[in-house]
C-alpha cells in the first residue's frame, strides 16, 4: 500500500520524494514509515542522485504527523516498536550521504516536523506551519523531536513549543532558525529544485565529508571537533575532486567533478 502513498521522481540528479496521502494530510502510517526507509536506503546508494527533496502532496500538508487512528490502541510495547522504526527512518534521512532538502508545503506537525528536522535544509512555503503538539494527545514527541528541535533552536524555544503545543507560521520558523528560508507557496518546489541543482554541481565527495563534519562534530567538544575537522580536511586531498577543483580555480575555469 505504501507505494501509492510514496512517489519518487528524479529530475536532473535531484530525487523528489512526495508523501502522497493528501486525504489524511499526509499522515504517516507504519507501512509508510517502512516504505520511506526503503526509499532512503535505495537513494543513498543511487549514483544518479546527488540530492534529495522531500515534500507533501496537496495544498494543505507536508506531513501532519503520525497516523493517530492507528496508534491510539497501542500498548507500550507496540509504541516502542513504532518509535524505533521511526527513529531508524529519521536516522537514515539525517545520515544520508546526499544533501536532503525538506520542501515544507503546509502543515509539518508532530512526526511531520520531526521528518523536516531530520533533513539538512528546510525551505518553507509561506503557508507552512510547524509544531510539536503531542502533549495534546497525552504523549511526547517520539521520533526525534525532543532532541533535534532542541539542538536546532535551543532549549528554551523548544520547550515552549513542546509545552504549549502551539503551531508557528513560516515566518516565525524562519526567525527562530527552524526554517532556512520562506518562499511564496507557488515557488516552493522550483526553489528547492534550484537549490538541489546548485548542490549537485559541487563535489559530491566534499559535500559528503562536509556533512559528516557537521553531523558528527556537533556531538563533540570544540577541541575534539576541530581535530575531527582537520582529519576530514586532510582526507579531501586523497580525492580527485580536490585536484580538479583547485586546478580549475588556478586555470580560471569551471571544475568538472567526477566523484559520484
Amino acid at each position: 500500500m505504501e507505494e501509492q502513498h510514496l512517489l519518487v521522481e528524479v529530475r536532473e540528479q535531484a530525487a523528489i520524494v512526495t508523501i502522497n496521502r493528501p486525504e489524511a494530510l499526509n499522515a504517516l502510517s507504519g507501512d509508510m514509515v517502512a516504505g520511506l526507509t526503503r526509499i532512503f536506503q535505495t537513494l543513498a546508494e543511487n549514483r544518479d542522485v546527488g540530492a534529495i527533496i522531500v515534500t507533501g502532496a496537496g495544498e494543505k500538508a507536508f506531513v501532519a504527523g503520525g497516523d493517530i487512528s492507528a496508534m491510539r490502541t497501542f500498548d507500550p510495547a507496540e509504541a516502542l516498536v513504532m518509535a524505533r522504526q521511526a527513529h531508524q527512518l529519521m536516522e537514515l534521512v539525517s545520515a544520508c550521504p546526499k544533501p536532503v532538502i525538506a520542501a515544507v508545503n503546509g502543515y509539518a506537525l508532530g512526526g511531520g516536523c520531526e521528518l523536516a528536522l531530520a533533513c539538512d535544509i528546510r525551505i518553507a512555503s509561506d503557508r507552512a506551519r510547524f509544531g510539536q503538539p503531542e502533549v495534546n494527545l497525552g504523549i511526547i514527541p517520539g521520533w526525534g523531536g525532543t532532541q533535534r528541535l532542541t539542538r536546532l533552536i535551543g532549549r528554551g524555544r523548544a520547550l515552549e513549543l513542546f509545552f504549549t503545543a502551539d503551531h508557528i507560521d513560516a515566518q516565525e520558523a524562519l526567525r527562530i532558525g527552524l526554517a532556512n528560508r520562506v518562499v511564496p507557496h507557488e515557488e516552493l518546489l522550483n526553489t528547492a529544485l534550484e537549490m538541489a541543482r546548485k548542490i549537485c554541481s559541487k563535489s559530491r565527495s566534499a559535500l559528503r565529508i562536509c556533512k559528516d563534519a557537521v553531523r558528527n562534530g556537533i556531538e563533540m567538544d570544540l577541541r575534539r571537533a576541530n581535530q575531527y575537522e582537520s582529519d576530514l580536511f586532510a582526507l579531501c586531498f586523497a580525492n580527485e575532486d580536490q585536484k580538479e577543483g583547485m586546478t580549475a580555480f588556478v586555470e580560471k575555469r569551471k571544475a568538472k567533478f567526477t566523484d559520484k
